[in-house]
């Protein structure tokens, strides 16, 4: 998972591709970079760690031009501390072409053999996107075979892509004096939206909240195999380039990912969680009677909106009862599970007087590894709860995500070959109460009907591209970023909620 964000302006966008990146800060933590045009020459700048922390005064004065894009990384394969893996890429033929990807590549193996064995292209990294943008690279040269390039051979380069990559993107490439060049995947997997502010500049960016936080208007989001080329004076023409698509986007986006007064594919992400906690409000009904609930305490920060509807549907008070520290870096993972278990309490604190003596329901958006709500459930009874319950916004995480968002592998899902007693005796919670899948679906689907479906792969085991074996998952799985002594925690678990950024 990445943000990523292009601009085509009739003024420098230096600042402007700063900014936007700030708002998708919560996307990725862990590397940023922007790269501007000027008179046909690039200029980049790229390092590991935070927007604030990568680009000084110096760097932004050395970032010239009209026409850029940025992103800020999320690892999910490759090598995470290697700082020739942030984004963005480059090569220099055709044309000369830089990019930044949101996604992940389920066939970027067989990828990298076929560009190197077939394409005679070279790649320097263990990166996906870097894949991604050779395979851009070689289609757009056989769409133009030495000929002047314009939207046609774009077109058809992209149609190329879609029909060799398989797997999550939200691309967004600057070419070399001709324009800024947007796709998604034939599923929409990963999401990404245009928008146009008053004097004509054109954003292309993962969050419409980036767009809005940048004084631009959101026109629309980018179909799932739609190509939208934009030129150098900012006209935009847009082409259907897949065979078949179809719109699926993740529904993680909605449970955690995305940040809560985004839209996404027509969708508030803040409607969404709403929704969530009506339909959780249902289950916990059957399970846990209002009466023997004294409180709802959401875990901060993205299950607010789905607690506080829970609490109003059973008729319970919502109370604040941690406080999360924002000060906090990214902790340092070390060996043992006493140091993991630690780095909760030094990122929340329990209010004692919200707790003491009451029956506490705690929500929580989802439930992954499990040792954090274990943590949260044995700081509730420290601080004087009577009974802790816990419910979760989500159905129960049993399958690794291939698409681009860093679950861990299924032996290590609590939820994985398990039923949810057993979850709850490893939580230690007294009622243990999930979201219902298809409830999840229909609830979020209900929001925009042209959205038939979802990729809820990480839920019930059903990969929306039909094409994931078990191989390809074990194959990820050696992929994936690994943390070791020393590493900053790179799970989903670490990252700061959408609220934050």
């Amino acid at each position: 998972m990445c943000g990523i964000v292009g601009v085509v302006s009739n003024a420098p966008v230096n600042q402007l591709i700063y900014d936007a990146l700030l708002l998708l800060q919560h996307r990725g933590q862990d590397a940023a970079g922007i790269v501007t045009q000027h008179e046909r020459k690039f200029f980049m700048h790229k390092a590991k760690g935070m927007v604030r922390d990568v680009f000084r005064t110096r760097n932004m004065r050395a970032l010239p031009g009209n026409l850029g894009l940025g992103q800020v990384r999320y690892p999910t394969a490759g090598n995470a501390a290697s700082e020739e893996e942030a984004q963005p890429f480059y090569v220099n033929a055709p044309f000369g072409i830089v990019l930044v990807h949101n996604g992940n590549l389920t066939n970027a193996h067989a990828l990298k053999a076929e560009l190197f064995n077939t394409d005679h292209r070279h790649i320097n990294t263990e990166s996906d996107s870097e894949v991604l943008l050779n395979v851009l690279a070689h289609e757009l040269e056989k769409a133009t075979r030495g000929a002047d390039l314009g939207p046609a051979e774009v077109f058809a380069a992209v149609s190329g892509v879609h029909r060799r990559v398989r797997g999550s993107y939200a691309v967004i490439a600057q070419i070399a004096g001709h324009g800024l060049l947007a796709f998604r995947d034939p599923f929409g997997i990963r999401p990404l939206c245009i928008g146009r502010s008053k004097d004509g500049t054109v954003m292309l960016a993962s969050e419409s909240v980036t767009l809005e936080g940048t004084g631009h208007v959101l026109e629309r989001d980018v179909a799932p195999g739609e190509a939208v080329f934009v030129s150098l004076d900012g006209k935009i023409q847009a082409q259907q380039c897949a065979e078949r698509s179809q719109l699926s986007p993740c529904i993680f986006e909605y449970v955690y990912l995305a940040r809560p007064d985004s839209v996404l594919d027509g969708i508030s992400v803040y409607q969404a969680r709403m929704s969530l906690g009506e339909t959780l409000a249902q289950r916990v009904i059957s399970v846990v009677p209002p009466t023997e609930i004294d409180v709802v305490i959401p875990i901060p920060e993205s299950s607010r909106p789905s607690a506080t509807e829970l609490a109003h549907l059973i008729g319970r008070p919502y109370r604040e009862g941690f406080v999360k520290n924002r000060y906090v870096g990214r902790t340092f993972i070390m060996p043992g599970q006493a140091v993991r278990s630690r780095s909760v309490r030094q990122k929340l604190n329990a209010i004692t007087s919200e707790f003491e003596g009451r029956n506490v329901l705690l929500v929580d958006d989802s439930i992954v590894r499990g040792t954090t709500s274990r943590e949260i459930v044995q700081m509730a009874r420290e601080a004087g709860a009577r009974k802790v319950y816990m419910a979760s916004a989500a159905p129960p995480v049993r399958f690794p995500n291939v698409y681009g968002i860093d679950m861990p592998t299924k032996e290590e899902l609590v939820a994985h070959g398990r039923t949810v007693e057993e979850v709850r005796q490893i939580i230690g919670a007294d009622a243990l109460i999930y979201q219902d899948v298809d409830a999840m679906k229909r609830a979020i689907g209900s929001l925009n009907p042209a959205i038939h479906g979802f990729d809820a792969s990480c839920f019930d085991g059903q990969y929306v591209t039909g094409d994931i074996t078990d191989g390809d998952i074990a194959r990820m799985n050696e992929q994936r970023v690994t943390s070791h002594e020393g590493d900053e925690d790179t799970s989903r678990l670490a990252l700061p909620n959408a609220t934050e950024a």
